[in-house]
């Protein structure tokens, strides 16, 4: 359990990191090789956090802690009551499974909602101007 929670808490200050950069970091600004190789060093730590240690540690939780093995029903055949009447069954090992899925699905996600960010920093909206009703813009003489 504490690996787990350790690994989550490196992983999200990595993340929160990149955040705090790109809010230094003037848009345009040429990149110098150094911080380019630094920064493909930091994002390959940060991704094999992502998809490599958290789920490890999350399938190590589930098997050793919780004991969630594949005789463990939860639901069809042979369960407790819960369910039962499923044609298929449903076990404690087929839940870490799903567990671990979505933990693959909610990180890449949030990987492409920080690339997305990251991207569009400093870009502001262009001015709404009005417009006819053939859709031209309107434009006041002084």
């Amino acid at each position: 359990m504490v690996a787990l929670i350790v690994s989550l808490v490196i992983t999200f200050a990595m993340a929160a990191g990149i955040f705090v950069y790109a809010k230094r970091r003037k848009v345009g600004t040429p990149v110098t090789w150094g911080e380019a190789v630094l920064a493909g060093t930091y994002v390959f730590a940060l991704l094999f956090m992502i998809y490599g240690v958290v789920p490890h540690q999350w399938l190590t939780y589930a098997d050793t802690d919780l004991q969630w093995r594949k005789d463990s029903i939860v639901a069809g055949p042979g369960s407790t009551g819960f369910l039962e009447w499923l044609p298929f069954t449903i076990t404690k090992y087929t839940l870490r499974d799903v567990v671990v899925t979505m933990i693959y699905i909610v990180f890449f996600a949030l990987q492409i909602a920080a690339w997305m960010l990251w991207q569009n920093r400093g870009k502001t909206k262009p001015l709404a101007i009005e417009t006819s009703t053939y859709g031209r813009p309107l434009v006041k003489a002084n």
